[in-house]
């Protein structure tokens, strides 16, 4: 099965808490992050900026990535996101609508 799958990770602002998570529809998923419609991690703690995502062509690649990043330190999930967006833009106004 191949298509395209997303490992992305959302912050709650600059530095704050962080959320990593891989789907197979991007623009469902974090929408649905920032309606806050499924209770859980992100909705409890406002986690609703994508500040950094990344394309996989299998979801088994995908989800292999997003345990690796789980296990990351929490200083390379922020040297990450300095490298590659250095604003902390929320990146769903640009890339996904």
């Amino acid at each position: 099965m191949s298509g395209r799958y997303w490992v992305y990770m959302l912050a709650s602002g600059r530095n704050g808490t962080l959320y990593i998570g891989s789907t197979g529809d991007i623009i469902r998923r974090v929408g649905e992050h920032k309606a806050a419609i499924i209770q859980g991690f992100t909705r409890r703690y406002g986690v609703t900026l994508l500040v950094w995502f990344e394309e996989y062509a299998s979801i088994l690649d995908a989800r292999a990535q997003e345990a690796r990043m789980k296990r990351w330190r929490r200083a390379w999930k922020i040297e990450l996101v300095e490298t590659n967006n250095p604003d902390w833009r929320d990146l769903a106004l640009d890339h996904i609508q």
